[in-house]
């Protein structure tokens, strides 16, 4: 659903104009200030806090706006988690005016970079002076701070990324993002090779975002996938958390296995950690599998994998978590030889398989190999079982006067043996009687 849209006429004197949900018509500024937000997305934006830090950069006579991804949520209707300012002052600027104030500032790591954190009524509010790239060298930039909204909106990746938004609602769109947003197109700001090489990571943040607002696969420029072919080899000089960071939101996103298989055809693969011989055929028999099952990302990424070196590997070039790591594994090894049983109780082999581990987190691990399986009613099923407790202890084979510790063990074996094929349905006093016969 777009965002209700004021357009304001170019030529002084004419009324207001309603454009609803983005219908036809050109409709997108161009760095004008030709289009104005009313959306109630975005009037809940106006906190007291937001409404302060408003003031204090009016009062000085500097310009403050909604920056980047905000901007894209809004204008497709949905409420931004985070929200990042731009704004023409400098760091310094900032820290005079919020300290004369008795704002209070925190978080001063992003500060070399031009970002100020402030604290008002509770809600931190980052913002960033505009900025241009000086120097890159496809992971970091050498930054330089200037007043030019086009010069920032420049160096940003992707159009649908690089509007603005004033407090007033009024757009400020310099590469048709908004046109790109509505049309559903993932392009690069300017020069697609150019914008990667500033960061090599952008091809994954190119994929991701064509994951969360595409149509349909298969609708890119091809001067886009040559320019992504060019330069995939950048991406092996990415930190692997960098990395895994965006790759876990495209494996959640859609198009999934449209997209895995074309980091394939292009040759981004093996520099990110995923195996070469990756079996794509599997990948894209369990992409189907998980649709609106809620996987883990590691759930959707292990179908690639014929072994467990594979997903040793993924951690080497990745740093993917203890948890990732240990799921990988586990579905690596269960995956073929633990599936639903034959007869009237097909959830049995992984109610048994939960009752006799002794792993840790062994349920969630089996909620995401029926996943991987595509088994929605077990999985559903499984996740409604309420894990019994086995009712007999020690000290109950005491007072039937079972005393040697060994003798203990076996009969509680014995008896959780019997437990089990029952379905975990007999009680304490028909498995002591059950152990008189044994």
């Amino acid at each position: 659903m777009w965002a209700e849209l004021w357009v304001v006429p170019r030529r002084a004197g004419l009324r207001l104009l309603r454009r609803r949900h983005g219908g036809s018509g050109s409709g997108t500024s161009t760095g004008t200030g030709t289009m104005r937000l009313q959306a109630p997305q975005f009037q809940a934006l106006f906190t007291p806090g937001l409404r302060s830090v408003a003031e204090l950069f009016e009062k000085k006579n500097y310009e403050l706006r909604i920056a980047g991804g905000a901007v894209r949520d809004l204008l497709s209707g949905v409420t931004p988690q985070d929200i990042d300012f731009a704004t023409t002052a400098t760091p310094a600027e900032m820290k005079e005016m919020f300290t004369a104030a008795g704002v209070r500032l925190i978080n001063n790591k992003g500060e070399k970079h031009g970002t100020i954190t402030a604290r008002l009524h509770e809600e931190n509010f980052e913002i960033t002076t505009l900025r241009i790239d000086v120097v890159t060298d496809g992971r970091h930039a050498e930054v330089e701070f200037t007043t030019d909204w086009h010069k920032d909106a420049e160096r940003r990746d992707l159009t649908v990324n690089s509007m603005f938004l004033g407090l007033d609602g009024t757009l400020y769109d310099f590469f048709n993002g908004y046109e790109d947003l509505k049309n559903k197109k993932i392009r690069f700001v300017g020069k697609a090779a150019e914008r990667i090489q500033e960061d090599y990571l952008r091809i994954l943040r190119y994929f991701r975002f064509y994951g969360r607002i595409a149509e349909k696969p298969g609708d890119h420029e091809p001067i886009t996938l040559e320019a992504i072919k060019e330069n995939a080899k950048g991406l092996a000089g990415i930190s692997g958390e960098r990395i895994w960071v965006e790759l876990k939101k495209i494996l959640l996103g859609n198009h999934v296995n449209h997209l895995v298989q074309l980091m394939y055809e292009l040759d981004i693969a093996q520099y990110i950690g995923l195996p070469l011989g990756g079996n794509l055929e599997e990948f894209a028999r369990v992409s189907k599998n998980i649709q609106n099952l809620s996987p883990k990302p590691m759930t959707v990424l292990t179908s690639l994998f014929k072994g467990k070196d594979d997903v040793t590997n993924l951690d080497l070039r990745l740093k993917i978590s203890k948890e990732e790591k240990n799921l990988g594994l586990f579905l690596v090894k269960h995956r073929q030889e633990l599936t639903k049983g034959s007869g009237p109780e097909p959830l049995r082999p992984y109610q048994d398989f939960l009752m006799d581990s002794r792993e840790a987190n062994t349920n969630s691990k089996l909620f995401e190999l029926l996943k991987y399986q595509g088994e929605e009613q077990l999985l559903k099923e499984m996740q409604e079982w309420a894990v019994p407790s086995f009712p007999v202890s020690g000290h109950d084979l005491r007072k039937m006067g079972v005393s040697s510790g060994k003798e203990i063990g076996t009969a509680l074996q014995q008896l959780r043996d019997e437990w089990k094929k029952s379905g975990y349905h007999m009680d304490k006093e028909e498995l002591l009687s059950c152990l008189k016969k044994l």
